[in-house]
């Protein structure tokens, strides 16, 4: 091992990922996956899908889950600033309606490992933002599920100091709140 450097939060079962950078006069190198790596600390997934997102600056996607077939996920940046947010939607976990927010920068390369049964969400603090992650299962648009971003029972401090003005799909805006999204894993 060694080539990743695995860090507790304070939800269960989620962890921050810090690779092992390489870096010289022409730039850097970094392994981002490596599934013996993984399964060595404990984390057994195989993921099956890569999305990418490119995003401006005040941009917020989320709170977003799939409902009957809960993706993990392993999140990083690859240009800009992000605050990365999840939430432990499964019932029988002692962290459950906890959330956990990490900045995740193209500079700091950390990478979050966001287990199934979370919801996600990020805000994009810099101009521009790529967003690069992994999935356990496939995307299904007839799976999906939401909260709110700004549910007041969740709390969830977004840095929105750090920007001008947010922009939210409409999509997004319908999301229930916490107390009415009657789904939970």
């Amino acid at each position: 091992m060694g080539k990743f450097k695995f860090i507790e939060t304070p939800l269960k079962d989620a962890f921050l990922v810090e690779p092992a950078v390489f870096g010289d006069h022409r730039g850097y190198f970094s392994e981002t996956y490596n599934e013996r790596d993984f399964a060595e600390f404990g984390i057994q997934v195989k993921f099956v899908q890569d999305n990418e997102s490119f995003s401006s600056a005040g941009v917020l996607r989320g709170l977003h889950f799939q409902k009957k077939n809960p993706q993990a996920k392993l999140v990083r940046v690859t240009h800009g600033n992000v605050f990365d947010a999840a939430v432990d939607l499964r019932k029988d976990s002692p962290t459950f309606g906890k959330w956990f927010g990490v900045l995740l920068t193209s500079e700091n390369h950390r990478q979050f490992y966001i287990p199934e049964g979370f919801a996600h969400g990020f805000l994009v603090l810099s101009e521009t933002a790529g967003f690069v992650y992994k999935c356990s299962r496939f995307y299904d648009p007839s799976d999906e599920g939401g909260i709110l971003w700004n549910d007041p029972v969740l709390n969830i401090r977004w840095p929105l100091e750090e920007i001008e003005r947010t922009l939210i799909s409409e999509k997004d805006l319908k999301n229930p709140k916490w107390n009415d999204i009657g789904f939970f894993f």
